[in-house]
């Protein structure tokens, strides 16, 4: 679990690349200091994480791409899903809260990014994010994010 960085917004990812890596990296490595300081012991990133999740719960997730898909379908596919209201249905016991056409609005200079991809927000927090990618060599590569939030008395030991 990082605490700075991003992947194409936000959108999720088990590992911080290039610059808001070594960021995320140093910013470990000071909150490893002040805690093994503040109990005069080698406090770990799994003690600190523990302790995180033991309060507030733990969200998992997982990427996967599909890479090589025909562009139209891949268009098709998402326009589809945009034009579709969730709202209110269960999938897998949890209840979709809402969707939408994600688009990101930048803090600094308020600049929108718009059609970032479709996201489906559950009621307790989870969420599934599909995104098309041109970063492809061929074809249309379709990003599928999976986010699972696990409240603090649920399973805080599941891997991936």
């Amino acid at each position: 679990p990082f605490i700075c960085g991003e992947e194409s917004f936000g959108t999720g990812a088990d590992h911080v690349r290039e610059k808001d890596g070594m960021w995320a990296v140093l910013a470990w490595l000071q909150i490893l200091a002040v805690k093994s300081e503040a109990v005069g012991k080698l406090v770990t990133v799994e003690d600190v994480a523990n302790a995180h999740w033991k309060e507030y719960g733990r969200n998992y997730y997982a990427r996967y791409d599909y890479e090589g898909v025909d562009k139209g379908n891949a268009e098709e596919m998402m326009a589809k899903m945009g034009e579709m209201t969730l709202a209110g249905t269960e999938v897998q016991g949890m209840k979709v809260q809402m969707n939408d056409i994600f688009e990101y609005k930048d803090p600094v200079d308020g600049s929108v990014s718009k059609n970032q991809g479709i996201r489906i927000i559950f009621e307790d927090g989870s969420r599934i994010v599909f995104r098309l990618s041109g970063t492809g060599v061929a074809g249309a590569t379709v990003r599928l994010y999976l986010e699972k939030y696990e409240g603090p008395d649920g399973d805080l030991t599941k891997h991936q």
